[in-house]
């Protein structure tokens, strides 16, 4: 009787001890009533937008059922592809990532899909290899709401800075592009000094101050990412061209993100557009992509339920091109761009808080 006792108690401790095993979510897997385990890459921390995009996935994550490892690959795309190794060994069933260098991951993605991971990416879009989907919104029209915008605040006529991000990146190559092509088709009589920055915002301070030096009759600046506002502002606030959009000497500026300093700036005539990249949806669906693909589901080109539209890129390859649009002070139309205002409700920089 004492040993029948005994080994009863043993396999109720062993049923115990499997059951808190297949409970503790740390394999990865959805076994048992497990969260799904993926892992998310942060590309950089030295921004509001990415910082904002860091505060909301773990949100989003914990209202989708995911159970969530991240790492931050800085900006380097030798720490994303260690940080990539290091999801692997953790068995995480999905990945999502922003890979800066668009080029460089190519290698990466190729593991992963050999491993059977699937990759979702944010932000950018690899110029080879597979991911399940691209979470992104049109870069393109980035640079051509900006190039609208400026060249109806400058009647068609004038000198404008564009401070480029960098072109190793499919966003950078985008903007570029589009906003160059915009301004050859629309307003020839403007002349665009275009500066490569390489998302620096000293570099960007620098290269803006000594084009202002040489051409102080510039009117317009168009600022690719949020990363180039505090050195914008400086160097303007420096030259005296910090001044309210009213005064002659105000040179127009636009940028691109929608993080709450901008909002403010335009709301103070600082500043006087931005482009709203949704940072809050980058994260909610960079995730809500990867549970779909752990649970095995499927898309194809069309409209979406969430006011995008997915196109298809290449041959094998999506993209969920997200909202994302011009910000004014008075959500007027600008050639042809309507606009919102910048204290709009709707904007996740107004919502966070």
């Amino acid at each position: 009787m004492r040993l029948r006792t005994a080994l009863c108690s043993i396999t109720s401790a062993m049923s115990a001890l499997a059951l808190l095993s297949a409970c503790s979510g740390g394999s990865g897997t959805a076994a048992a009533g497990g969260a799904p385990l993926v892992g998310v890459d942060y590309p950089r921390s030295d921004t509001d937008f990415w910082n904002s995009y860091i505060k909301y996935t773990p949100q989003y994550a914990k209202e989708l059922g995911l159970d969530l490892k991240t790492t931050n690959s800085q900006n380097d795309v030798a720490k994303l592809t260690a940080n990539a190794q290091t999801f692997i060994s953790q068995g995480v069933k999905g990945l999502a990532m922003a890979p800066q260098d668009t080029a460089a991951i190519a290698p990466t993605l190729a593991q992963l899909e050999a491993k059977k991971i699937p990759v979702v990416t944010v932000d950018t879009r690899p110029d080879t290899g597979k991911v399940f989907m691209v979470v992104r919104a049109d870069n393109r029209a980035y640079g051509e709401k900006a190039c609208r915008f400026l060249g109806t605040k400058l009647g068609g006529q004038g000198k404008v800075v564009m401070l480029e991000g960098g072109l190793d990146s499919i966003n950078g190559r985008d903007r570029t592009e589009a906003f160059n092509d915009c301004m050859k088709k629309n307003y020839p009589g403007i002349k665009v000094f275009g500066e490569a920055t390489n998302w620096d915002g000293a570099v960007a301070a620098q290269k803006l101050q000594t084009d202002l030096t040489a051409n102080p009759d510039i009117k317009g600046v168009y600022m690719q990412s949020s990363f180039a506002l505090s050195g914008t502002l400086q160097v303007l606030k420096q030259k005296g061209l910090l001044v309210d959009p009213k005064d002659p000497k105000h040179v127009f500026v636009v940028s691109n993100d929608g993080i709450p300093e901008e909002l403010k700036s335009i709301g103070e005539g600082k500043i006087d557009a931005t482009v709203s990249q949704p940072a809050d949806l980058y994260a909610k669906y960079a995730l809500d992509y990867l549970k779909a693909a752990i649970d095995g589901k499927t898309f194809k080109p069309g409209k979406t339920d969430h006011n995008s539209t997915i196109i298809q890129v290449r041959e094998g390859l999506l993209e969920d091109q997200l909202s994302a649009p011009l910000v004014t002070a008075d959500g007027g139309t600008y050639g042809g761009e309507a606009s919102v205002k910048s204290d709009d409700k709707s904007l996740w920089g107004n919502n966070l808080g």
